[in-house]
């Protein structure tokens, strides 16, 4: 059963499980329609192809539930000087 993660990896948007627009590898790795087309259609991670996720609605989302856990990374902020 696919995890459902909740962000864009490059991005951090969030991308609801029973909302179109993110995009996957075989390894899940997740992505928004805007940073998949940036990156060609291929997961930076693995080189896979990015693929539409299915949506997970109704009862299956409730029984279900997407995972909560974020896998975006924010870039380190820049030290002065």
């Amino acid at each position: 059963m696919l995890e459902m993660r909740p962000d864009c990896e490059r991005c951090g948007v969030d991308l609801p499980a029973d909302e179109a627009g993110a995009f996957i590898c075989s390894f899940e790795c997740t992505f928004c329609a805007e940073c998949a087309e940036a990156l060609d259609d291929r997961c930076p991670n693995c080189r896979g192809e990015l693929m539409d996720r299915p949506a997970r609605v109704d009862d299956a989302l409730a029984r279900h539930p997407a995972s909560t856990v974020r896998r975006f990374n924010s870039p380190p902020a820049r030290g002065r000087g």
